[in-house]
């Protein structure tokens, strides 16, 4: 995959891996919450590079993109921050933008601030769509509240425990997916602290928006979430006039890491359906 950069309308350096036909349909992948680009796993990756334009993102504070001291706070830099690579790509129409637990909040933000000119579609998979206390579409599971807010601390011990409490939430079973595992532990220990603590500052909600969409939408969802309630998911559904849904029995917050064949084949055929 090429490693490419451009620029958030703040300043900040965005940085993303770009794979497969330029001239296919463009897939934005926007990882969650202490991640990376790399969180999908390189099969994944792969697969979906063998069909699509996979776009995969650092969001900001993550991986190699910037990591400016404030600004986590603001929607309109987070919907800059899709609008600028999308803009660097030269895509003007026909995406599909992929949102994982925050990335899906993400992907709102973006909507509401640019509409939908530029997309066909949205898959939001095991995702946030709102944040704030009473928010329907931001409720967490009890992983992502016992990891709160001891996985923001900057003491290493206390750190470490928490999200490694955490992890197993994103893999489901280890058996076979330690070294995964482990890369996803190591990627939430690699964003600062200030920026795990930074993201959830903040309380936007998108109700109204889901509700007037006008492009079909993906819901893709561990019915044992532990980390995004698979209530939010429903709520999500529910409110998108023209939403599919795909939800996973026994399945955890990584339905990708869980069973990374079946993610590709459903994010494939909805993603085909779209003509």
């Amino acid at each position: 995959m090429a490693i490419r950069e451009t620029v958030g309308i703040d300043g900040t350096s965005i940085v993303y891996l770009a794979d497969g036909d330029t001239g296919a349909r463009p897939l934005v992948l926007l990882h969650g919450w202490a991640q990376s680009s790399k969180c999908w796993g390189e099969k994944v990756l792969a697969d979906l590079a063998g069909h699509y334009r996979v776009i995969a993102v650092d969001l900001r504070g993550h991986g190699f993109s910037g990591a400016p001291e404030d600004g986590y706070d603001s929607s309109e830099n987070w919907a800059g921050d899709v609008r600028a690579v999308l803009a660097a790509e030269g895509i003007e129409s026909g995406a599909v933008l992929l949102g994982w637990s925050y990335g899906g909040l993400v992907i709102a933000d973006y909507l509401d601030a640019h509409g939908t000119g530029a997309v066909d579609g949205i898959v939001l998979v095991g995702a946030i769509t709102s944040i704030g206390r009473g928010e329907k579409g931001g409720k967490v599971g009890p992983a992502m509240r016992a990891a709160i807010p001891d996985a923001m601390s900057e003491n290493p011990r206390t750190a470490i425990k928490a999200l490694g409490a955490f992890g197993t939430a994103l893999t489901g079973p280890v058996d076979g997916k330690g070294a995964q595992s482990q890369a996803l532990f190591g990627a939430s220990l690699s964003t600062p602290p200030r920026v795990r603590a930074a993201l959830f500052d903040r309380a936007v909600g998108h109700d109204d928006l889901l509700r007037s969409l006008d492009i079909p939408a993906l819901v893709l969802h561990g019915e044992e979430d532990t980390v995004v309630d698979v209530s939010a998911g429903r709520h999500a559904a529910e409110l998108i006039p023209k939403s599919r849904t795909s939800f996973w029995e026994g399945t955890d917050h990584g339905p990708f890491v869980a069973d990374p064949d079946r993610f590709v084949g459903d994010l494939c055929g909805f993603v085909d359906s779209l003509g």
